[in-house]
């Protein structure tokens, strides 16, 4: 990721994020959560490369020429993976174990990321967080709430949403110690295939 937060390929120019073209398989997970089948694709490095960070990241694209807007995964290799759901299977009409081509690009700005609600509790609780976290940028939102939700246990998630109250109060705008793309602390990666 850049400082300036445009794609590492275009920071220096100031021209549009260029569109990956690529051709992938749709690929089954060995471990599928929820009872809808989906699918995931690993991202070619030259296609991650060309995205503005190697965190979550969100997207815009076709699949097969059916348009659709997704957030990227880290897959800890220093690229992404996309998880395609039920939904966007049956709209682009392809299966699990299709080739398919995709076209994706970043989009112009960063949504908003969804505030889980044990976060937004704990936020009300604690005015000082409260008005830092309001202070930051998206995309640092972003990365407190991949932190927070990637927490495997109960008791760990809770404790990151404690620990980042507290680091927000204490004035700091960005998760210290978290490695958003998993490469350094092999925290992510992309679903084993069936």
């Amino acid at each position: 990721m850049t400082s300036s937060g445009t794609p590492r390929s275009n920071r220096h120019t100031g021209t549009k994020p260029a569109t990956s073209r690529f051709k992938a398989r749709l690929r089954r997970p060995a471990k599928p959560d929820g009872d809808a089948p989906w699918a995931f694709v690993v991202l070619p490095r030259e296609a991650s490369d060309t995205l503005p960070r190697r965190g979550r990241t969100s997207i815009e694209g076709t699949l097969d020429g059916h348009a659709f807007q997704a957030t990227l995964e880290p897959d800890g290799q220093l690229s992404h993976w996309l998880r395609v759901d039920a939904a966007l299977l049956d709209a682009a009409g392809v299966a699990i174990g299709d080739d398919v081509t995709l076209e994706i690009r970043p989009v112009a700005r960063e949504p908003e990321p969804e505030l889980p609600p044990d976060l937004r509790a704990a936020l009300a609780a604690a005015p000082e967080a409260r008005v830092a976290w309001e202070a930051t940028t998206t995309l640092a939102r972003v990365d407190w709430i991949h932190w927070i939700t990637t927490a495997k246990q109960a008791r760990t998630r809770a404790q990151r949403i404690a620990n980042a109250c507290d680091m927000l109060a204490a004035g700091k705008r960005r998760v210290c110690c978290f490695d958003p793309s998993g490469f350094y602390s092999k925290a992510f990666a992309a679903p084993e295939e069936a």
